[in-house]
């Protein structure tokens, strides 16, 4: 069962992918220097939500463990939100009603972070991975977020000044939280800093996870001071693209076993969604301070 998973995994998000860059393909041409990958931003989103969809519907029992006990119907959660992460990708994919799926995708993501990654992380403050996690969402959440501020600028200009507000603010936070635990424990795999250690073939992993750090902590510094700031947002989203590409990709190339590659398609999946969380907020955030904030597309 877990093989086939793995394999429906892969194949929907490399469906994905491909629709999505077609579909974008005049504006990706069209684009230059940064904007190039910034244009990605809900193609990574919506390429990490397929992947994880399958998985939802084929290998529901540690989802189902995962949901608060008092949640009533735990056989039901598993599917309904692979239906959801479904329809959230296909939503991104076409362009059509973004608004409305980016913001439930947001309140998603904010959900589950109240429901049960804060509630962990408060009964064990002293495990970092608590707060690693509780921020992972809370940035997807800050993406999907500022996708919906963007497509809200024209009819609610106010919500749509907070929700990417609160996307720079989230992403910052995190952006620094992560920096500063990539120098303390830089044998850890770089990008979100979770459980995996980088690989012994991987050529001097320390400066890896002092050079990720840095850049994180730099990048969220100028975001929580709004200095630069699209430019900041936009080199998260280039190292967590280049994470995905040239470490969680071998990663998973290199795999055994149908639970070591389930792992690094998580990973890869993570990843990814991460870099289109921080493609997202640049994409709500202007050129400089004297210029126009960029509009969604019709």
């Amino acid at each position: 069962m877990l093989s086939s998973t793995n394999f429906w995994m892969g194949l929907a998000g490399l469906v994905y992918l491909v629709a999505g860059i077609f579909i974008l393909r005049k504006e990706i041409s069209a684009a230059r220097g940064w904007n190039k990958l910034i244009a990605l931003g809900t193609v990574f989103i919506a390429v990490s939500l397929a992947v994880f969809a399958p998985e939802h519907f084929r290998g529901p029992e540690f989802i189902q463990q995962m949901a608060p006990r008092w949640m009533p119907w735990h056989w039901f959660w598993p599917n309904f939100m692979g239906c959801v992460l479904l329809a959230a990708a296909t939503s991104l994919t076409v362009r059509k009603f973004v608004r409305l799926s980016s913001s439930l995708l947001g309140l998603m993501f904010f959900l589950f972070v109240c429901m049960i990654y804060l509630p962990s992380a408060l009964a064990h403050p002293t495990n970092r991975f608590g707060w690693i996690y509780a921020l992972r969402d809370l940035s997807f959440s800050a993406g999907a977020w500022a996708i919906a501020g963007i497509h809200s600028r024209a009819s609610s200009p106010q919500a749509s000044k907070w929700m990417i507000l609160f996307a720079r603010t989230v992403l910052a936070i995190a952006a620094i939280f992560y920096g500063v635990q990539h120098f303390l424990h830089p044998a850890f795999a770089p990008g979100v800093p979770l459980e995996l250690m980088t690989p012994s073939w991987v050529p001097f992993p320390s400066v890896w996870a002092y050079l990720a750090g840095a850049i994180l902590l730099i990048a969220g510094i100028g975001l929580a001071l709004n200095k630069k700031s699209r430019t900041a947002a936009a080199a998260i989203g280039a190292l967590m693209t280049a994470l995905t590409l040239f470490l969680y990709l071998l990663i998973l190339v290199r795999a055994h076993g149908a639970s070591e590659i389930n792992e690094a398609l998580n990973y890869v999946a993570d990843t990814l969604l991460y870099a289109g969380a921080a493609l997202a907020l640049a994409s709500a955030l202007p050129r400089d301070p004297s210029a126009p904030l960029p509009k969604a597309q019709p």
